[in-house]
């Protein structure tokens, strides 16, 4: 009596031990397999913030602020460009009215009256800026000039509307 109960407490005890095993061997694998999907997602995000910083070093390229020959340029005529950016942006902002087109725009607005939304200042002669009336939507070339007194006088060179789908 005392042996089978001897081998009943062994085989119970193997079976437990067994269930233990493959009970933290499922957990473990698991896990192992959520460390691998982390690794492979940070590696990703890695990958993207490499390509981001290329990206925002070929579009500050194009900058006002980055670019030193613009930066001399006005620099030789007394210019302050500290704040000439957002001095030029908020002169072409303020020619957009509420009764009529952006006098920057040599596009009529057709649904509504044409407004210039965003402006990026290239360098000391040149600005990109795009423009809607709500419906349709296009981007302008500028050409600008900084008169010694700081007054901005501005001149559209090209322009196009993108096509309705």
């Amino acid at each position: 009596m005392r042996n089978k109960i001897l081998m009943y407490l062994f085989i119970f005890s193997l079976l437990f031990i067994v269930f233990i095993y493959v009970n933290d061997k499922r957990i473990l694998d698991s896990k192992q397999e959520k460390i691998d999907y982390l690794q492979y997602k940070l590696n990703e995000a890695e990958a993207d913030q490499i390509n981001t910083d290329d990206v925002v070093e070929t579009e500050d390229y194009f900058n006002l602020e980055n670019n030193e020959d613009a930066i001399t340029y006005f620099e030789k005529k007394d210019i302050d460009t500290k704040d000439l950016i957002l001095k030029i942006e908020d002169a072409i902002i303020s020619k957009n009215s509420a009764d009529e087109d952006n006098a920057l725009v040599p596009q009529a607005g057709m649904e509504g009256n044409m407004r210039i939304n965003k402006i990026k200042v290239l360098n000391h002669k040149w600005i990109i800026a795009d423009f809607t009336d709500g419906t349709y939507w296009g981007e302008v070339f500028l050409g600008y000039e900084v008169a010694e007194n700081g007054e901005i006088n501005f001149y559209p060179e090209k322009s196009f509307l993108y096509p309705l789908n």
